[in-house]
């Protein structure tokens, strides 16, 4: 007979999960979250954990959990039916640890109005709002990387400022909500994989800001803080094999377990609007510059991962493990970091790149994580590929390994749309879909669509090197163009 997780009556798990070292009863919420997902309960909220554990004050620092999309309601149900409860099972090469995380405190489910979540951020103990929504949930032109303002969701918030249902247009209506009663500012602190994430959420929130009330977006720029952060742990999507096997083999009845590397990293800028948990004390780096430590994780981790799953999918692999260990896809994932990416790294203080980048490929070889290249290929915006390419072309840097990676996203692409698939996720669109629908003969007729690639097609050597790579798959095979390299 299995065992339910609730914060009701005293926690009870079967033997080899551990339970929380103080009393889940006395957490009190300071922290609001939007976008409540694997990731955030396997970081975030993780980090916060161990620091309750360590320092009984942290206590004060709950976190009230929240998701925007219609999708996430049947994760947040399963949460508010746990009071916010989960086990994360953190795996590596040698075994794995799983442990109840108790410091999120309720949840609410914001898909169809913001009230509630306003209500909880307009309260006078929530000094943190977090963030996770992928890049996507920032509605950012692809060009300009600025707020979309003809987005239809942006619109909406512009005409019902009152009524959000954007995480940017929630932000200022919150902000809106705690000038006028008298309350400061909250920080706001972006956790999502976003060059300057802090920044570019900072530039989104004072243009919607402005186009309702000048006054308020001058309120947020002298008041509000915005800082930069960067994250990284390796957290797949449970598949509900998953949470089954994880019922079965330890008898704990958990709705919402998250399944996650050993590895974990955070390094946030500390610019906060007012206190902050010591997250210091249990791993995570507060520094002035979060910059270098963040383009070395997009251009070494974000960038390789999105290229070696292009490549793993078109030769037929399921996982990133599997992608990995094909000797010629790693060979080509360590000359892509040495020879391109890793060229556009200023010095990264107490790093070695070198042992960064091996870590790195030991840690994609996680045998104990299951992750897709499908998940990869849907989840990691194109701007992962074409951030650096920019970057490297506008130094007259080595764009070959690079241009490869981006050739397989467009061949894997036309592939999939040419057999039928719906292409989801963050780059989905429907223009997308048709064009790559008719493109499987010429894949590299994807870059004219200038909504997601901008002016890259106009570029002679991109457009060149690229699509030699396209054409030599496509002739010879992935296999045969990779043993080449």
């Amino acid at each position: 007979m299995s065992v339910a997780l609730s914060r009701r009556e005293a926690l009870s798990v079967p033997d080899g999960i551990a339970v929380p070292r103080y009393d889940i009863r006395a957490v009190k919420p300071g922290i609001v979250h939007i976008g409540i997902g694997g990731f955030h309960r396997s970081h975030m909220a993780r980090c916060t954990h161990d620091l309750m554990e360590a320092d009984p004050s942290a206590l004060a620092w709950g976190i009230i959990g929240s998701g925007l999309r219609e999708s996430d309601r049947p994760l947040l149900q399963a949460l508010n039916e746990q009071g916010g409860l989960y086990t994360l099972v953190e795996r590596d090469g040698y075994g794995e640890h799983a442990a109840v995380i108790g410091s999120i405190v309720s949840v609410i489910d914001a898909s169809q109005s913001s009230d509630a979540l306003l209500d909880a951020i307009a309260q006078p103990n929530s000094h943190i709002v977090s963030i996770t929504v992928s890049e996507a949930g920032y509605l950012l032109d692809t060009t300009t990387k600025k707020l979309d303002l003809t987005h239809p969701a942006i619109r909406h918030d512009i005409a019902n400022p009152a009524m959000p249902r954007t995480m940017p247009g929630i932000l200022v209506a919150a902000f809106r909500a705690r000038r006028d009663r008298g309350l400061p500012a909250f920080t706001a602190l972006s956790c999502d994989n976003i060059q300057h994430n802090g920044r570019v959420l900072r530039e989104a929130v004072l243009r919607l800001a402005a186009q309702t009330d000048e006054s308020l977006a001058a309120w947020i720029d002298a008041h509000a803080r915005l800082p930069n952060s960067m994250v990284d742990r390796i957290t797949p999507i449970p598949a509900t094999s998953d949470i089954n096997a994880f019922r079965d083999k330890t008898g704990l009845d958990d709705k919402a377990p998250v399944f996650s590397e050993a590895f974990k990293q955070w390094v946030i800028e500390d610019d906060f609007a007012d206190s902050r948990p010591d997250w210091s004390r249990v791993g995570a780096q507060f520094v002035a510059d979060v910059a270098p430590y963040e383009a070395m994780k997009l251009r070494l981790l974000n960038t390789s991962h999105l290229a070696i799953s292009g490549l793993g999918a078109l030769s037929g692999y399921v996982t990133v493990e599997e992608t990995i260990n094909d000797p010629n896809i790693r060979k080509y994932m360590r000359r892509l970091m040495d020879e391109e990416t890793g060229r556009l790294l200023a010095p990264v203080p107490g790093i070695d790149l070198n042992v960064y980048k091996a870590t790195l490929i030991e840690r994609f070889a996680n045998p104990a994580i299951r992750d897709t290249v499908k998940r990869i290929n849907t989840d990691a915006p194109i701007n992962l590929l074409l951030d650096p390419l920019r970057d490297a072309l506008s130094r007259g840097s080595p764009i070959e390994l690079l241009s490869l990676g981006l050739a397989a996203w467009c061949l894997r692409t036309c592939h999939e749309a040419a057999a039928g698939e719906k292409i989801t996720g963050v780059n989905a669109s429907d223009e997308l879909q048709q064009c790559a629908a008719a493109s499987a003969d010429n894949p590299l007729h994807l870059l004219s669509l200038k909504s997601l690639f901008g002016d890259l097609a106009s570029n002679d050597a991109l457009m060149r090197s690229a699509g030699d790579w396209s054409h030599a798959t496509q002739k010879d095979g992935v296999a045969a163009v990779l043993k080449g390299i």
